[in-house]
């Protein structure tokens, strides 16, 4: 059986949801993070496969952290960065993925 996402992981993936349909989430904001917001927010199961995917997310965009508009309060948030970091479950998503692959 697939695991679910935590209840953290699903909060940040609904916020990610309601940036995505103000129109915050930038021009480059792909389908395939659409439907991991929707996927996460909506508590679906999460394959072994969409994990490592989450996994490999994670490590390529973890510098967007540092980008203007990534943390609240700073200009531009939420950017597009945080907007599509959220829509993979953000931090808290991270942490799951990272879980899980080590046999958590």
């Amino acid at each position: 059986m697939s695991p679910v996402p935590p209840q953290d992981v699903r909060k940040a993936a609904k916020r990610a949801v309601g940036w995505i349909e103000d129109g915050k989430a930038g021009k480059g904001f792909t389908d395939t993070g659409r439907k991991r917001a929707h996927q996460l927010a909506d508590g679906d199961d999460v394959s072994a496969d969409v994990l490592k995917r989450m996994r490999d997310y994670f490590s390529r965009h973890g510098g967007d952290k540092d980008a203007t508009g990534f943390r609240r309060g700073s200009e531009g948030y939420p950017s597009p960065g945080r907007v599509a970091w959220d829509a993979w479950g953000g931090d808290a998503g991270e942490r799951w993925a990272n879980r899980k692959s080590n046999g958590g």
